[in-house]
This record gives structure tokens, sequence and C-alpha cells, in this order.
């Protein structure tokens, strides 16, 4: 793999993004419920020397009826499964709100951050479609604006939840009896449109104190959320020029929101096929097409070689067109098999933040002095 500076992510889903690719005889489809596929999975992207796997998921099943794999495992799990069985690479597990309670997630995300050492991250999702809302029978279907809105929220009660324990909260000082300082935790008091919360939470502040948050910007209402929320923001373009215009707006809106540019990173996703030439390459996403016809999609995306991929990251680099790029095979195993190892940043393993250069961020509850329980 190219040795380019970019932040390198691969979205890990299922036998690949191609609903038709479980069909190949290297996808591993009777094995993608099992625990080993995921362990093996993720090892392989940290051995290649990726930043970051991106693990999505949703409430709803897939479409396509028997044509393609239907279901899958929760995220949190898998990157909770296979945070002891990696060194270096972020887990950033998707985690839809529409339907859960922030309060979970807050805990759910700071847990994986204790159990991956700090590599912790949290792509925020919305259910969309009256399947999902029909499955929980709590609420109807909401606009794109609405669904949104009430990230947004969620986004604040959960980073305020990940506050409300002060660094140094925790005494466990035994011959004392003395566990934590009362007046390092914190009511966060929250009360909104969709939520109201009191908190603090269960969980201790995590070794990143604020896991990473990613938003995929998509539309105007989930770009609002991106811009006031992410650290990480996902975007796709048909073109690389396209691709540098949108970084260019994005930056252009954080500095409006008073968030300083360069502390948020912007991710081009970019679906990929790759083989030994460009002609096998073509040919095997024709024989996925023949299996499952997609609909017509204009995003920019890489089918052919491993080589022609380092270049293309190359020129990525070279224009700006992104801070860093997601790899979306369409065929997981294809391309893991395809690619080889990139050196990583850092010679020992370091925080998510770390390996974005981004600072660990202080409580917003902070005090100096505190009263021990």
């Amino acid at each position: 793999m190219s040795k380019v500076t970019l932040f390198l992510g691969i979205e890990t889903a299922g036998t690949g993004t191609h609903p038709a690719s479980w069909r190949r005889a290297d996808s591993r489809a009777e094995d993608l419920f099992s625990a080993r596929y995921w362990t093996e999975v993720v090892s392989r992207a940290e051995e290649l020397g990726f930043d970051a796997v991106f693990l999505p998921d949703s409430f709803g099943l897939q479409e396509g009826g028997a044509a393609v794999t239907r279901g899958r495992l929760d995220a949190v799990a898998i990157a909770a499964r296979t945070a002891p069985v990696t060194r270096r690479i972020g887990l950033i597990p998707q985690v839809p709100v529409t339907h859960t309670e922030p309060f979970h997630v807050s805990k759910a995300i700071a847990a994986l951050d204790f159990a991956s050492l700090g590599r912790a991250g949290w792509e925020v999702g919305v259910s969309i479609g009256a399947g999902q809302a029909k499955a929980f029978g709590r609420k109807g279907v909401q606009s794109d604006a609405h669904l949104w809105h009430e990230a947004d929220e969620a986004v604040e009660v959960v980073t305020r939840l990940w506050d409300s324990w002060e660094d140094d909260a925790e005494i466990r000082d035994v011959p004392s009896g003395r566990f934590i300082d009362r007046d390092r935790l914190h009511y966060i008091d929250f009360a909104g449109e969709n939520f109201s919360v009191k908190g603090p939470s269960i969980t201790p502040r995590s070794p990143q104190g604020q896991p990473i948050v990613t938003v995929r910007a998509d539309d105007p209402a989930s770009i609002d959320v991106a811009v006031r929320r992410a650290d990480l923001i996902r975007i796709s373009a048909p073109d690389l020029a396209t691709a540098a215009e949108r970084r260019l707006a994005l930056r252009a809106a954080l500095a409006t929101a008073g968030r300083d540019p360069d502390t948020v990173h912007v991710l081009l996703d970019l679906p990929v096929h790759l083989a030994d030439s460009a002609e096998q390459a073509h040919a095997e996403v024709a024989e996925l097409d023949r299996w499952f016809a997609l609909a017509d999609d204009t995003t920019l995306r890489h089918v052919g070689t491993a080589t022609a991929l380092d270049e293309l990251l190359d020129e990525i680099a070279r224009t700006d067109a992104a801070d860093g790029v997601v790899l979306r095979p369409l065929a997981l195993h294809a391309t893991l098999a395809a690619l080889t190892a990139r050196p990583p940043a850092e010679s020992t393993p370091g925080t998510l933040r770390d390996c974005l250069g981004l600072p660990r961020p202080a409580s917003r509850y902070a005090t100096t002095q505190g009263a021990a329980l």
C-alpha cells in the first residue's frame, strides 16, 4: 500500500459493499456471523497499515431479499471483540441514535475506548424509513431534518456524559477506603426537544477523554451536524475536483461555526475493487453486477490494481482533495488479499487521537479541587 501521509480507513461491510459479494468463492460468507471472521478481518486490516476500520450498522435488513446476505452482527460488539487482538488500528463502529438512548451509546463507546486502550470512535447514524420505525413502535417516520436534529442532541448528550467524570475522579485508595472524588463527578442536566438526561455517566472518563466522533455528510441536515460535532467528516464525490470543493466548503463552514478547520479531518469514501490487472478487476465487477444489478452511481471509485490505487492515493494527497480516504471494498477479501502492508506512522501504539494529531480534550466540567468519598 502507498506510503502517503493520508489517514487511511477501511469500511468492512460484511463480505463487501456490493450486495452480490457473498457469491464470490473467496467471500467467506459462511463465516460472516462468527467472531473469528471479524477478528481475522480487522487483524488483517491492521497488518496492512490501515489507521482505522469503520464498522457499518443499522436496525434495518439489507434490501434485496434472498439475493443478498441479510442481517449483521452488532458493530460495537464486533469492535469490542476485536479490541484485545489488535494494537494500533482505530475501531469506529456505527451506532444509530434514532432508537437508541444516548446514555447507552456513551457507555458503550467509552467501554470500547477502555478495551482498546484509546482507539475507539463512534460513527453517528440515523434510522431511516418505515420498517425501522415499525420495528420499535416508539415513533413514526421522521424527516431527515428531524432525524439529524435528534442526532445533534444525542451527540451533545453523549459528549457531556463522557465529560461528566473528570480525569482524576477515581481515587481507588484501598487503605483509606476512598474510591471517588464526589466533586469531580458532574450532573450534565441536559434538557432538549428529544432527550432529558441528568447524569452523570456510570463509566469513568475513558483514555481519550472523548472518543472520536464521525459523521457522514450526505445532505444539508447531516452536513450541519458534521460541522457542529464531528472530528471526522466522511464525504463522497464524483471526482477529485468536486471532492476538493466539498472539503473547502466544509472547512469554511467549520470556521464560520467557530471551529478550527485543522482539527477536523475530511475523509473521502472510495469504493474499490482490486485484482492482478485492470481487465480482471473490471471483469469481476461486471460479474458482480450480473448477479445483482446496481442503480447507476456517479461516485468516484477505483477498479484496477493495487499499484494504480497507490497512484490515486498519492494524487489525492497532492491535490488536497481530502485529509484521508476510507476504502469501501466491493468484495472485501479480494481487496485485503491484493494490498501490501503500509508501515505504521508511529513505532509504538498510541490512541486514535494521537494518530489524527488531535489533542486530548479536557472535561468541560473540570474543577481544580474536589472532595473524596
